[in-house]
Order: structure tokens, then C-alpha cells, then sequence
């Protein structure tokens, strides 16, 4: 049995997520019917990790086993021609067969996008949040600094999340600016339902000054959902990068 490895780019805005579902277009069940109309095997296929409907990606790893002794390199090709022009396969390779997509993980990056100019932008409207006031990106970039750490993130976690523990551990967290965008990026072992566009909001908050770049940390420990701020768009949001090692 071959264990073989996708990295997958994916425009969210057309799905209802990656999870299948019934009744709602889904990535993981377009993907397992590609597969299956390439190899003539059905499978299960494994994310890294779930994403919501309108969310992003341009690094998400996935895991199927199959028996067909296609050549490697030829299974991006196929499973392409088979696709909806908004899901592509990046790379595919084959792996030791105890990798899993979701249980060896050892870090993600994922990246909110921000256009703060007062009319924002008809063409990048589904791949990007608009806030019509301009953010102080530098202000955001002290606040994230007191993300990182291990920390119960509590109140950055969104109700009916079936995580038993809310602590995870944030490697990296920035915000800078590139002309009318401002990039939030956080990289951490693993995040809870929303984390990301719960801190993507309450650094807005910052942003426009509200709150003080310090408050992170007493929100941080109030472990209080209330006292973090609103959970943003999906489309702003990207999962950017899985690593293994």
C-alpha cells in the first residue's frame, strides 16, 4: 500500500469547506472523487486539519493510500485534469506509510489579509477582508508579540469547539503592512476553532486604537471569550503552511 502526500492550493470562496458534507460542495470529497476516477480506487483522504467555508490555502497537506502503481510525479497532472480550476494539487510524493496528515504535524502558518483603503477592492473582495479605516500595523505588530508562548487562548476560542484543552503554543506572530494591506501571520502547533480570526479581530482593535497593544496579555488571562474581539470574515483567511519536522 503506497502513502502518498498532497500539498493543495484552494480557493474557499465556492465551497462549504473541506470536510464532507452532505448537500454542500466540499474540497476533500472533490478531491477523493478525482482520485477515485484516476486510480479506479476509492479512499479516504486525511487533512492537516479543517478549514471553514470561504477559507483559503495555499500550502494544506493531505494523505491518501492507494495500491495503483502510478509514477509520482504524473499524479498532480491527473488529479488536476480532474478538478475544478479552484483546487489545485501543487506537488504530490510518496511517504513513509506511518506519515499522517493531521497527527504528525508539527507547526502551521496561517495568514489574515486586511485591505484597509476607505473603498476597498472589487477584484480581491472574496480573498481578503475589507475595513474601511485605516490600522495602525504597527501598534498590531506589538500586540501579536504577546501572543507568542504557551498559553490557554481560551478567549480566542469560539463557541461548540470540541477541543478538550485550549492551550497551544504560538512559535511566531507579526503584522506589517504592504501598501493598502496590512498581513497578519501566526505560526503555532495548532489552533482552535476560529483562533485565528478572533486574534485577527481583536488586533483591529488595536489597530484602530480601542485597545492598547499590552491588553493582549490581560485578555490572554481573563480566559474570557467577551473580552476578546469579533471573529472576522472567512475570506480573509489563508492556511499557508503545514511543517513536519
Amino acid at each position: 500500500m503506497r502513502n502518498i502526500k498532497l500539498t493543495i492550493e484552494y480557493d474557499g470562496k465556492d465551497w462549504g469547506g473541506w470536510q464532507k458534507q452532505p448537500n454542500k460542495l466540499n474540497i476533500q470529497g472533490e478531491i477523493e472523487r478525482a482520485i477515485e476516477e484516476v486510480t479506479g480506487e476509492k479512499v479516504d483522504l486525511i487533512a492537516s486539519g479543517r478549514t471553514d467555508a470561504g477559507v483559503h490555502a495555499i500550502g494544506q497537506v493531505a494523505n491518501f493510500k492507494i495500491e495503483k502503481e502510478m509514477p509520482i510525479e504524473k499524479i498532480p497532472y491527473a488529479l488536476n485534469s480532474k478538478l475544478k480550476k479552484s483546487i489545485r494539487i501543487k506537488n504530490a510524493e510518496e511517504v513513509d506509510e506511518k506519515f499522517h496528515s493531521r497527527y504528525t504535524c508539527k507547526k502551521k502558518t496561517y495568514m489574515y489579509i486586511i485591505n484597509d483603503s476607505l473603498q476597498g477592492s472589487a477584484i480581491y473582495r472574496n480573498l481578503e477582508y475589507h475595513f474601511d479605516s485605516k490600522l495602525d500595523e504597527k501598534k498590531m505588530n506589538e500586540a501579536a508579540k504577546f501572543l507568542i508562548g504557551e498559553h490557554d487562548f481560551k478567549s480566542f476560542k469560539a463557541s461548540g469547539t470540541s477541543s478538550k484543552s485550549s492551550v497551544r503554543t504560538i512559535y511566531s506572530a507579526s503584522v506589517e503592512r504592504k501598501d493598502e494591506r496590512v498581513y497578519i501571520k501566526l505560526t503555532g502547533n495548532g489552533f482552535l476553532y476560529n483562533m485565528v480570526r478572533i486574534i485577527a479581530g481583536t488586533l483591529v482593535d488595536v489597530g484602530i486604537g480601542k485597545i492598547k497593544p499590552e491588553d493582549i496579555k490581560k485578555i490572554i488571562e481573563t480566559k474570557d471569550r467577551l473580552e476578546a474581539g469579533k471573529t472576522l470574515p472567512a475570506q480573509g483567511l489563508y492556511l499557508l503552511n503545514v511543517e513536519y519536522e
